[in-house]
């Protein structure tokens, strides 16, 4: 939700585009750092994590998976199609081609996410992650499981992941929990148990999650708020509908000014989203509001 009508009284004066007070979590609640940990992950943790993603050196001998190259199917094919749909950028023809797989060759092969053992590999399959390799779908059908059941094997996870949108943050922690178990080492930080912060005070986690935000006082005015952060007013309160709805239609409103149906149709509704699919592209949600894109 991108908009929202709020009653609230005539003479609420929140401050325009301030987020208000009650939405916000006080301070008091904000706990210190830990000083041996960056989110929460032990040493080992953390360094398979920041070597899942290339951030550290990683080789994919470390795996004993067989590096990429420029000519691997998957790595080629990535390229030429990275090549053909932006060729004012990468350039055309076959040394374009071959300039872009074996860039993605070097990038990929510092990822210990493509280069998983079948260790790996188990652990996922385990925590029935890879529906892609281990299920069918049909409209008909839905996803099912394969029949004959198939356990993939780490080749061909590691080239599937290759394609499409890959492994996930879920993936991820599956795959770094269960090596941290084979090769006996914590997965979460000691100092903090994980939670990346230490309390400043007794309790004070336990009352963190206890608070809840409030909202502002109820009254009989009219005005808008921007949901799209926490939630502030957007527009000066009015006293009746369509105090409200002639200032959406005026100059006034950063966000406009919106014709007298789209105006109507939003505060009629209550609450717009911030932004609509059309037929014709993607427009703001006042504007779509009382059928008139």
């Amino acid at each position: 939700m991108g908009r929202e009508v709020r009653r609230v009284p005539v003479n609420f004066d929140w401050p325009l585009n301030e987020v208000w007070h009650g939405f916000l979590r006080p301070d008091r609640f904000d706990e210190t750092p830990c000083p041996d940990c960056k989110y929460g992950a032990s040493p080992e943790a953390q360094h398979m994590q920041d070597q899942w993603y290339g951030y550290v050196p990683f080789h994919p001998a470390e795996t004993g998976s067989t590096p990429l190259t420029p000519a691997t199917p998957a790595v080629r094919a990535f390229a030429e199609r990275n090549v053909s749909r932006a060729a004012d950028y990468y350039g055309t023809g076959e040394a374009a081609i071959v300039r872009e797989a074996t860039r993605l060759a070097n990038l990929w092969n510092g990822q210990w996410s493509h280069h998983l053992t079948q260790d790996d590999v188990d652990a996922l399959v385990k925590g029935d992650r890879l529906w892609d390799l281990t299920r069918t779908w049909s409209r008909e059908t839905g996803w099912i499981d394969a029949d004959p059941p198939v356990h993939p094997t780490a080749a061909q996870v590691n080239e599937w992941s290759l394609h499409g949108f890959g492994h996930d943050a879920i993936n991820r922690w599956i795959v770094i929990q269960a090596r941290c178990e084979r090769e006996g080492n914590r997965q979460t930080c000691a100092t903090c148990d994980g939670h990346g912060s230490l309390e400043k005070w007794r309790c004070q986690r336990i009352r963190a999650e206890l608070w809840e935000p409030t909202d502002p006082p109820a009254g009989d005015g009219w005005q808008l708020w921007e949901t799209v952060s926490e939630g502030s007013p957007i527009t000066p309160v009015f006293s009746t509908r369509e105090g409200l709805i002639n200032y959406l239609t005026s100059s006034h409103y950063s966000r406009g000014p919106l014709t007298y149906e789209q105006a109507a149709g939003l505060v009629d509704a209550g609450w717009a989203p911030s932004l609509i699919g059309t037929a014709t592209g993607v427009v703001r949600g006042e504007q779509a509001m009382g059928g008139n894109n």
